[in-house]
């Protein structure tokens, strides 16, 4: 997995498109995800006291679509703060801005917002069956070594196919280790431990339709999350319980709703009907119960309250 997606000729690693070009995301689906974790970063900046600089960190940046975004959604007056961190391993886009820094590593000491939108479903995973590590080609491979095979114990006790969180967790707990004072925040599909999928997730994408996942770097590789176990790797640098919404709820607590207008205003404002329908429409697919809605959020503060307390 790690070759297929990261190799000298991997999926995310070869010049193209991109990710934008085989599946949609909620940083693709619209400018108002851009928007909500404006206003996100905007309470963010008010419980560190407004720093200067003020980071802004996109881990698994893709080509930079949503931290140009989200650049251009914040006031000026908290733009000239920013100081943006693209962390990627492709090459830098070139058309990128010359205010986003471009490093394959997170920078250290952040004091600011770090987020990471459908990463950690891309942090390779080893899948187990029947006691044994699933080799690329199906079949069966060594028996499980002790570290995964306590991991499975705690977060995967049950089905006959599972998938590792081993490394996620290591990854997710590095980034939010990164963080000096602020919010580390991980949106992607996943699953709690009371409902782990019997037969794993492992899937594959290209050119927006699913796909098996055959590890050549053709396609996307890509498992859904244990979303409660890499909490619970990053709550050990967070000051308070980290919090786990589904994306619904977090999008409708930073103003976001797919509320349609009123029909009355088709009348007499058709312009300004027309552009809050289309919202509406965007908010929706944001928030769909069956798509991007039901992802997962991971909000995890170090050295700040909760942002989102509202979120039921």
């Amino acid at each position: 997995m790690r070759e297929a997606l990261y190799g000298p000729d991997g999926f995310f690693t070869r010049p193209g498109p991109g990710p934008a070009a085989h599946f949609r995301t909620s940083a693709h689906a619209s400018p108002l995800f851009a928007g909500a974790l404006a206003r996100l970063l905007s309470t963010v900046d008010s419980a560190l006291g407004r720093p200067d600089p003020l980071d802004v960190v996109d881990m698994g940046a893709g080509r930079g679509e949503l931290l140009i975004a989200l650049l251009a959604a914040v006031p000026p007056e908290t733009a000239a703060r920013i100081r943006a961190t693209a962390v990627e391993l492709a090459p830098a886009p070139d058309n990128l801005p010359a205010r986003i820094s471009w490093t394959a590593e997170p920078p250290t000491g952040i004091t600011g917002l770090l987020f990471a939108t459908e990463w950690l479903d891309n942090v390779p995973v080893d899948v187990v069956a029947d006691g044994r590590y699933v080799l690329a080609d199906g079949s069966a491979g060594p028996p499980v070594e002790p570290a995964d095979a306590e991991w499975l114990d705690r977060w995967w006790p049950r089905g006959p196919v599972a998938e590792v969180g081993v490394e996620r967790d290591a990854a997710w707990a590095g980034a939010v280790g990164c963080v000096t004072r602020g919010l580390a925040l991980a949106v992607d599909y996943g699953h709690l431990r009371e409902d782990r999928p019997a037969f794993g997730t492992l899937t594959g994408y290209r050119d927006g339709r699913q796909v098996p996942p055959v590890a050549d770097g053709s396609c996307d590789v890509t498992a859904h999350v244990a979303t409660d176990s890499a909490a619970d790797a990053g709550g050990r640098f967070s000051t308070v319980p980290p919090g786990i919404f589904r994306q619904r709820e977090a999008l409708r607590a930073l103003g976001i709703d797919g509320a349609r207008p009123p029909l009355a205003l088709a009348h007499h404002e058709p312009g300004r009907y027309l552009r809050e329908l289309s919202s509406a429409s965007a908010a929706a697919e944001l928030t769909d119960e069956a798509g991007l809605g039901d992802h997962y959020w991971i909000v995890q503060p170090v050295g700040i309250p909760l942002v989102i307390p509202e979120v039921r």
